[in-house]
């Protein structure tokens, strides 16, 4: 009888060792959770700051010349943007790390799907802070107080709007299991979207001839492509840190 016990247990160990899933985002209550958060967040902003975020896009396509309206917006919607860029870098860093989960599914295993998402987030808001330190250190070198708050709001329309379109591909590149591939290619079409939006202002603000034009490019080149190549390599190092480390 206990040799039948004995084998009985060991069989049902196989079978459950046999039967164990991977890490999955899809299977992840504390990444259900961060998704939950951004949507209760984007309902609170868009419930009270609706109007003002349908100002700036339209401010932003059709280049209206007028003073900013960073300067006559209230407190509150300027505390419900922050929140939108908050947001957009969650879902950024979200983003991020269900690419390199795929790409490496036995980091999360070593160092757990929070701390690897908190590096990502982490990553990203250290990446547009010092965006926005080279903008304002520019602006204040080259460009006059005017130009410059038209920059500064152009910007930050652009990634409060990023957040809300990125919110849909991110819920389906991981409840649909997207393979790295497919991720990879939404990543850089949302990325180039994004860079496109970027040149489109800046061509509008800064280019005044061929010569300004292709300085413009350069610039582009300097402050938008040198940057995001930089950021994905320190965040493929950092990874292979954790991977050597822990």
């Amino acid at each position: 009888m206990m040799d039948v016990a004995h084998s009985f247990l060991a069989v049902c160990a196989a079978i459950s060792e046999a039967g164990a899933l991977p890490y999955s985002p899809a299977r992840d209550d504390g990444i259900a959770l961060v998704l939950l958060g951004c949507f209760f967040l984007s309902s609170y902003v868009l419930a009270h700051s609706y109007n003002f975020l349908l100002q700036l896009g339209s401010c932003f396509l059709l280049h209206r010349d007028r003073a900013s309206i960073f300067g006559t917006s209230v407190g509150s919607d300027v505390r419900y943007m922050l929140l939108l860029v908050l947001q957009t870098c969650v879902l950024t860093g979200l983003y991020v790390f269900v690419c390199f989960n795929a790409a490496c599914p036995e980091l999360v295993g070593r160092i757990g799907s929070m701390a690897l998402l908190g590096v990502c987030v982490a990553g990203c808001i250290i990446y547009l802070c010092l965006k926005w330190l080279v903008y304002t250190l520019l602006g204040w070198t080259f460009l006059d107080k005017q130009t410059s708050d038209f920059w500064a709001e152009s910007y930050a329309t652009i990634i409060y709007y990023f957040g809300f379109l990125l919110s849909p591909f991110l819920l389906l590149a991981i409840y649909l299991h997207f393979s790295l591939q497919i991720s990879v290619i939404i990543g850089l079409f949302l990325l180039g979207l994004v860079k496109i939006l970027i040149l489109y202002k800046w061509i509008k603000l800064f280019c005044y001839n061929l010569f300004g034009g292709l300085l413009l490019i350069l610039y582009f080149c300097a402050l938008e492509i040198i940057p995001c190549v930089m950021f994905y390599k320190g965040m493929t190092q950092l990874n292979d840190y954790l991977i050597i480390n822990f």
